[in-house]
């Protein structure tokens, strides 16, 4: 196979998605642009500031500048939010009560969030007395009828994932979740709709806030913080909840009164900034590799020709050597640690060996190019990221030279 030629036949099928992707991309830096202008960011909220921190201008107007970009009333976005797992973690306790129930209405949440929900003498919800309910998926989708039949008055949190996780369905676009939310809405539930929105910030031209969501939470180290922050998460959604969720953040008598960072916030400003060009990238990366080994018979999720909700692509190998190949290949075309090979190994919060590629500027940045997933049958491997769509052509020459 002449795999130039076979990379260009693959990039002039995808024109049109292409097409739609930096439309959305222009869609969401306009209104990101807007919103730096509305809440008139000036060089001082780049400061930092020490000890309490009281009257930081920095961490105060990413919070608002957060909350007006995702169309919600108020934001907490912190480097002091270790990661999206953390974020989600602070938000659920800052929500739930014990006696409460939190009923997860995408199937079983992600790996690492299942210790802080239901583990066992670990500090989780469960330890506290909140309790927890799960709707299994319909062949991918929402079933509603389950949810109808477990949404009883002592649910106090309904759970969306956005993103697939490790399961093998497609992530949920805005229109579903919405159509999932009025539904819940319907029955009567007056309490918080909760999104993990991690991988699917500004891959459409709305949010979840948007469409019916009361809280939404992700990292910074994927999209939102555009490949430059460092660290961090944010929580946007309706005023009340935000105010609960920063007593649990800082301390009930303090709430988001306080709370310093030293070193600055240009870059957690500037990432955001980035961020709707950067997700089209790593879209485009998706869409390209997907489409290449697709053609050479590799299963993916999302199919070939239906339009991605988040940057993650997961291919199925059917075998540990095949999938184990395609993630070195992805580290060693990485500019950081190129030459190391990755071994599967036990990671903390998860049930099986994970191998992970992540060569990647800020360790562990998902919105760089990397790969990963747990070494099991039917050996899938999790693709995402891509801060230069070159850098993502460039690794599918690697990976298909390795393949063939």
């Amino acid at each position: 196979m002449d795999i130039e030629k076979y990379i260009e036949e693959c990039e002039k099928s995808l024109e049109g998605q292409f097409a739609l992707a930096d439309e959305i991309a222009y869609f969401n830096q306009a209104k990101v642009l807007d919103a730096f202008r509305e809440e008139q960011i000036a060089l001082r909220h780049f400061n930092g500031t020490t000890g309490y921190g009281y009257g930081d201008e920095g961490r105060d107007g990413l919070g608002r500048l957060y909350a007006r970009c995702f169309k919600a009333e108020a934001g907490i976005v912190s480097p002091h939010l270790l990661s999206g797992t953390h974020a989600l973690t602070v938000a659920l306790f800052g929500l739930l009560r014990p006696n409460d129930t939190l009923l997860c209405i995408s199937g079983m949440p992600y790996d690492t969030i299942r210790g802080v929900i239901f583990g066992e003498n670990c500090g989780s919800l469960k330890d506290f007395g909140v309790k927890f309910a799960c709707c299994d998926l319909k062949d991918g989708k929402f079933d509603l009828q389950q949810i109808k039949q477990q949404l009883d008055g002592s649910v106090k949190v309904v759970y969306i994932q956005r993103s697939r996780g490790y399961e093998l369905r497609d992530a949920f676009s805005c229109e579903e979740i919405g159509e999932v939310c009025a539904f819940v809405r319907s029955l009567g539930f007056g309490g918080c709709i909760f999104v993990d929105n991690c991988y699917g910030e500004f891959v459409e031209i709305k949010e979840p806030v948007e469409v019916g969501a009361d809280i939404i939470v992700g990292s910074l180290i994927k999209n939102a913080g555009g490949g430059l922050a460092t660290t961090g998460g944010y929580i946007c959604g309706g005023q009340k909840y935000i105010d609960q969720i920063g007593k649990r953040l800082t301390a009930p008598s303090i709430g988001l009164e306080v709370g310093s960072y030293a070193y600055g916030y240009q870059y957690y400003y500037q990432g955001l900034f980035m961020a709707p060009h950067t997700v089209a990238q790593a879209i485009k990366c998706s869409l390209l590799i997907g489409r290449a080994m697709s053609g050479l018979g590799y299963k993916n999720y999302p199919e070939i020709g239906k339009t991605p909700h988040d940057i993650t692509r997961a291919i199925e190998f059917g075998s540990a050597e095949k999938m184990i190949n395609f993630i070195r290949e992805v580290q060693y075309c990485s500019p950081v640690d190129g030459f190391v090979t990755c071994e599967p190994w036990d990671m903390p919060g998860y049930d099986e060996k994970i191998i992970m590629a992540a060569g990647t500027f800020v360790a562990g940045a998902s919105i760089e190019l990397s790969a990963d997933g747990p070494v099991k049958p039917p050996y899938v491997a999790y693709f995402q990221g891509g801060l230069t769509y070159e850098h993502g052509k460039y690794a599918l020459q690697r990976i298909l030279t390795k393949l063939l």
